[in-house]
């Protein structure tokens, strides 16, 4: 060793009190039957003194401050024969328990597959303080599915939000992903987008993850900044096994959409280097090739008859290709026998290229239909002139996600000390975006457009009269160009945090003091600039300059651009264009903001431990300072523009009390009962003092006085735990949250600090809303059923979440009160997952269920936007080649589930967006060794 890790290992040692001996130590660690898995979770517990500790991570765990005798040490791990262990601890020093555990029956348990993800996600669901559900990795490496986010799905109260038909973002009992916090290692992550705080999950590969804890309540230890859940990620560590491991896989993906095969492959490793330094890693790539199917609209009214009627339809033809890479990297470091030191960094990269091709209908000079029927209408050019414009987005966004954590953690089972400092950083950038290229016609005597509403999801339209000059592709004259030159988002985040705790030894169980502390300064910044192009007055472009194919399956959009032609016109032509100084300057100054949030907060806590009792009680307090800074811009009317910076600075400190018991008067029965405050901040763009407006005069408006969700948490629950491998769990839950933001959105004309508008949305607090529900879990393994079913499992959950809250809309100066279901809150949620693994054969069918729910409030009832229920079926195969050979398959939304928002208007669902994907079939191979 050279001397300046002495130095280190000095530093950690003395700062972590490892040079503290107590006398009468029992320490050890608990792995399988075969001495390769660590087993965290496991439940050791000292018989004839009724003290009990779980394993950590690595499997070690210590008992502090026991008297001198023999005693029988017991360790428990569901899906495990219950073993036992004499020991005779001496006056002074150390005496070792290592435990290797065998299956129920007899057997290893280190397996692989869905059965190994069960027993340990059972184990750490069992052994945790509070309400928590957990995914792991299984012996070999591999997660129940490929996509973190689409295997979070699985667990009891979770969801997934879609993008482009991929699970991205997380809803925990049905409540929006804003009221989740992330965390990596224990690393707060920020959001990469401008406009949200919570983080999309399928940017994390599971190749670079050990386990998913979703923390469901609330301890004063913990950060206080979530109401649904506190989403925490574990990367792979050197200690998790006693065994180095290596593993290779390779995998195509296909869509059947876009007919494209695509590559995927990933790298992992743990490596030890010497008994007490080791090292993990991993480095994985995924692309993808994927086609999306849309329909929107806009403005549906009823007409003079009673109709409802579309002021414009959306055909949309998306064609996307998306490639992740990430990387992670870890050291870990037995300084001493109590001490562990780390270090962790993870890396990932998100590169979203969409061509979206898109042909609308406007019929906004109409104040009727020329005719219409409950189902149809038809728009006669001779009454209104009918404009039809065909554009094309050619947008290339990269994502980065990065964070670093260094620290150490000691426990000598008296004393614990740990602290952790931090930091992470996220970003999406644009620098050249055609966002869009719009080319328009308008129509008058000679065409009749008729729409068919007759299909609930989309509607159709066919040209009756001059279809010719209506699919031709030279009437279609340039009207603009949006180039974006830049879109910086950055949000960034340092943090330092440190905790420390004393345990008392007493007759029948361990009471635990502790106190810490925790510092965040973040920081969030919007910076976009565009160029706004217009057309030479001697030059002629129309869309047959640039003609492409449309690969769209619900319609005919007619003629089309082409993937890269405007693009490649625009830099081939610089002289058919001229800017637009007012538009391009205007545009570019209303997005940007800066925003500095900085967090410092402090808890203590009391804790008492038996075999049979846990209660922990204690208080948090956060306080928060905000710098707002933004723009007002105002559009003079003469061409001209008048921005106003706009500074605010708050502060506001929250309390947040907590008790937490857990009961567990036989060892395979756990009750559960919590209280608690939570708080979640607003989103920092929803607070920023600015203001938005696109081309469809569309005004979105900051809020710097929006004030924080605050929100009192209930839960209760019943865990039985089965001799073998399962568990029934039924648990209820109960929320009242004050202050809770929603998004309005009015489609009445107006005007915001001199800003002409036709529709704005605004961020607003409700007043109170109160959040109940029920999670009923079964899991099992049917091992006691006789060959051949002795293979089969399942895993069943169901959440009930009752979410309600009152808005308020103006109506001609009278304030209007209406209760609503919270947005993105889901009534009822489903998942089941039937599995057969047996020999080398592993299989499994999923599917999950998620309600509807409300999207966004409107002006009233009619008016709001919600999005239909949604119901995936995923079909997976796994094989065992060899020991070290493992083949795999997946079969991803086989049903083609559909995404479908709506408003109800005139006695029916009337569609605002629809959107289809088909499925995607992934195969491949894994290799360990």
């Amino acid at each position: 060793m050279t001397s300046s890790m002495r130095l280190l290992a000095g530093l950690l040692a003395s700062a972590s009190f490892a040079t503290i001996a107590h006398a009468g130590e029992v320490a050890g660690s608990v792995h399988d039957a075969t001495g390769a898995r660590s087993l965290q979770s496991a439940s050791v517990r000292i018989v004839e003194l009724d003290r009990s500790v779980e394993t950590d991570r690595s499997g070690q765990y210590i008992f502090g401050d026991v008297p001198a005798g023999t005693y029988t040490l017991e360790a428990r791990y569901v899906g495990a024969e219950v073993t036992t262990r004499s020991v005779t601890v001496p006056a002074t020093g150390r005496v070792d328990g290592n435990f290797d555990l065998a299956a129920i029956g007899g057997g290893d348990i280190l397996v692989t597959g869905l059965t190994a993800n069960m027993t340990s996600a059972l184990s750490r669901q069992k052994a945790a303080d509070g309400v928590v559900s957990v995914l792991t990795r299984d012996a070999v490496g591999q997660f129940p599915d490929q996509n973190v986010a689409e295997s979070l799905r699985r667990l009891p109260g979770v969801n997934i939000l879609n993008d482009q038909g991929e699970g991205r973002y997380v809803s925990v009992r049905g409540l929006d992903p804003e009221l989740n916090g992330t965390s990596v290692n224990g690393v707060r992550l920020p959001a990469p987008e401008s406009d949200v705080r919570s983080v999309a999950l399928d940017v994390i590969s599971s190749d670079t993850i050990q386990s998913i804890e979703v923390k469901k309540s609330f301890t004063p230890d913990m950060d206080g900044d979530f109401i649904g859940a506190s989403i925490e990620v574990n990367t792979t560590s050197a200690f998790d096994s006693k065994k180095n491991r290596y593993s290779l896989s390779a995998e195509g993906s296909w869509n059947d959409y876009s007919g494209k095969v695509t590559p995927k492959g990933a790298f992992d490793f743990t490596q030890k280097l010497g008994d007490d330094f080791g090292i993990a890693g991993s480095v994985s790539y995924y692309k993808r090739k994927f086609e999306t199917d849309n329909v929107e609209t806009g403005g549906w009214n009823v007409d003079d008859n009673g109709n409802a009627w579309a002021e414009s339809v959306e055909y949309r033809d998306y064609d996307v290709e998306r490639t992740r890479i990430n990387a992670a990297l870890s050291a870990d470091w037995r300084v001493s026998d109590t001490t562990k030191a780390y270090i962790r960094g993870n890396w990932a990269q998100f590169d979203d290229h969409e061509y979206r091709r898109r042909t609308t209908l406007d019929f906004g000079d109409f104040d009727n239909p020329s005719a219409s029927t409950d189902s149809s209408a038809t728009f006669d050019g001779s009454d209104e002139r009918i404009t039809v414009q065909r554009d094309l987005k050619d947008r290339f966004e990269r994502q980065r996600i990065r964070s670093v954590s260094l620290g150490s953690d000691t426990d000598t089972g008296i004393w614990k000390f740990n602290w952790m400092a931090s930091y992470a950083k996220s970003t999406e950038k644009e620098t050249f975006s055609v966002d869009p290229t719009r080319f328009r016609a308008r129509f008058k005597s000679g065409t009749v457009v008729d729409m068919d509403y007759s299909n609930t999801y989309y509607p159709t339209y066919s040209v009756s009269e001059g279809a010719d000059t209506f699919n031709d592709a030279s009437q279609y004259a340039f009207n603009k160009t949006e180039l974006t030159t830049l879109s910086d988002s950055q949000d960034q985040e340092w943090a330092i945090k440190a905790d420390l705790a004393r345990t008392f030894a007493g007759d029948s169980g361990d009471f635990t003091v502790q106190a810490g502390g925790k510092a965040r300064w973040r920081k969030k910044s919007y910076d976009f600039n565009m160029t706004y192009y217009d057309l030479a007055d001697d030059a002629d472009y129309t869309l047959a300059d640039v003609l492409g194919k449309q690969t769209y399956r619900l319609t005919d959009m007619g003629p089309v651009a082409s993937k890269g032609g405007p693009a490649a016109y625009l830099l081939a032509n610089p002289d058919s264009f001229v800017i637009n100084d007012f538009e391009s300057g205007y545009n570019s100054a209303i997005s940007d903001y800066s925003v500095r949030e900085d967090i410092m907060a402090g808890y203590a806590l009391a804790r008492w431990d038996s075999a049979t009792l846990r209660v922990i009680g204690g208080v948090r307090m956060e306080h928060t300072h905000n710098a707002l800074n933004g723009s007002l811009v105002t559009d003079n009317g003469d061409d001209t523009f008048t921005v106003d910076p706009q500074s605010y600075k708050r502060n506001y400190t929250n309390w947040l009390p907590s008790l937490t018991l857990r009961y567990s008067p036989q060892p395979n029965l756990v009750a559960r009962l919590a209280g608690y405050k939570t708080v979640v901040r607003p989103k920092l763009s929803d607070m920023a003092p600015r203001n938005t407006i696109n081309d469809d005069l569309e005004l979105v408006v900051g809020n710097p006085e929006l004030k924080p969700y605050q929100a009192w948490n209930f839960d209760a629950g019943f865990e039985y735990y089965f001799a073998n491998n399962g568990a029934l769990t039924v648990g209820g839950f109960y929320k009242s949250i004050k202050d809770y933001t929603y998004s309005l959105n009015s489609k009445e004309s107006g005007t915001y600090n001199g800003i002409a508008y036709d529709e704005i949305t605004i961020p607003m607090n409700g007043d109170t809303a109160e959040i109940a529900g029920v999670e009923v879990s079964f899991s099992q393994a049917f091992t006691m059923l006789p060959s051949p079913f002795d293979g089969l499992l399942t895993q069943l959950n169901y959440t009930y979440t009752y979410a309600r809250g009152t808005v308020f809309s103006d109506d001609d100066g009278v304030q209007i009160a209406r209760r609503i279901s919270l947005p993105n809150a889901s009534k009822n949620t489903f998942n089941a997952v039937l599995g057969y693994e047996k020999g080398p054969i592993s299989l499994r069918a999923a599917g999950t269920f998620r309600d509807k729910y409300l999207d966004e409030v409107g002006d009233s009832y009619e008016t709001d936007r919600t999005v239909n229920q949604h119901f995936q079926l995923d079909l997976s195969a796994k094989y065992k080649l060899t020991d070290n050979i493992r083949l795999f398959a997946d079969w991803v939304n086989v049903n083609n589930a559909k995404y479908f928002a709506y408003q109800n208007l005139a006695g029916a669902k009337r569609v605002l967006q629809y959107e289809e994907y088909g499925s995607t079939v992934k195969f491949g191979a894994r290799v360990t060794f």
